[in-house]
């Protein structure tokens, strides 16, 4: 799934994410850390895995967009 990265706090590295529907959803260090970020800039397009939907959505791996 694609989203745009809305939030980054590089302390915590904690963040959120827009859903390309505008819906913003929370990841946490352990979702960050997952894809081997180092930095994450708002306005970035990521790549995101989760679980669950709709208000349910868990991320859990948030990485940079490559074609």
């Amino acid at each position: 799934m694609q989203a745009t990265s809305y939030t980054y706090d590089p302390e915590t590295r904690t963040g959120s994410v827009l859903l390309d529907d505008g819906t913003p959803v929370e990841f946490d260090a352990a979702a960050f850390d997952a894809g081997g970020l180092l930095l994450l800039r708002p306005g970035q397009r990521v790549r995101i895995e989760g679980e669950g939907r709709g208000g349910a959505l868990r991320i859990t791996l948030v990485t940079l967009q490559t074609f």
